[in-house]
């Protein structure tokens, strides 16, 4: 089975007409792409408007952490190898980023792992409330014209829904190399209500968070990376 990159006009919208990310084309390696064919079926998921049953997804109840974006695969690799009690469901558009990720899946025989393909608003949506431990927002798409900042996915609806799937004292974690997003984050944030901030500002930098190529391109450029670690507030 091979699957292609998303035509944009064919990604379902779930009635938004404003997408956060770019459907990004790409080729594969031959390697990425024999793992698409061989592993899809066993750790990959479209995104659809299907409520998702993440304990039948992962074949165990286990707390659920959600990496929205997850490029080539790196990081959510590493974090599940190095926190197996935890399950770990990615999700991504970029076709190549999702098999590179498969593989680092396949090589690490890494259980606590899934991938979706699709709008990563669009699969929340379908997650039943409070049933996140943790979800990572990391290096989104700044959109950085002013015309483009309604895309972005850190916006006070988007971080709404996103805090609603949280279970009580779940994580959102977030993280960009940009400084008008990193400011602009902290203030959607902070207004939300049901969220506090654990670090009363910017977190130093979290050792579980691995540092990526994208991380130390941006580092060489010369913008420094901003961490934000909320909590949605105990009941």
């Amino acid at each position: 089975m091979t699957i292609t990159d998303p035509d944009p006009a064919a990604v379902p919208s779930t009635g938004r007409t404003i997408r956060t990310f770019h459907p990004r084309r790409g080729r594969m390696s031959g390697r990425q792409t024999d793992a698409l064919d061989r592993l899809w079926s066993s750790y990959g998921l479209d995104v659809s408007d299907e409520p998702v049953d993440l304990a039948a997804l992962f074949g165990r109840r286990a707390p659920v952490v959600l990496e929205i974006g997850s490029g080539m695969g790196d990081s959510t690799a590493a974090m599940a190898a190095a926190d197996p009690d935890r399950d770990y469901l990615a999700v991504e558009v970029h076709t190549p980023g999702i098999a590179n990720l498969l593989d680092l899946v396949d090589r690490a025989d890494l259980g606590n792992v899934r991938v979706a393909r699709g709008d990563a608003l669009e699969l929340v949506s379908g997650l039943p409330e409070g049933s996140l431990a943790a979800v990572h927002v990391f290096f989104p798409d700044p959109w950085p014209k002013a015309r483009h900042h309604k895309r972005r996915i850190i916006q006070p609806s988007h971080v709404a829904l996103l805090r609603s799937r949280l279970t009580p004292g779940g994580v959102l974690h977030c993280a960009t190399d940009w400084a008008e997003y990193a400011e602009a984050m902290r203030e959607t944030l902070d207004a939300d209500p049901e969220l506090v901030d654990v670090y009363g500002g910017f977190a130093p930098r979290p050792a579980h968070r691995p540092v990526t190529k994208f991380e130390r391109r941006a580092i060489t450029a010369g913008r420094p990376v901003a961490d934000l670690i909320f909590r949605r507030r105990q009941r």
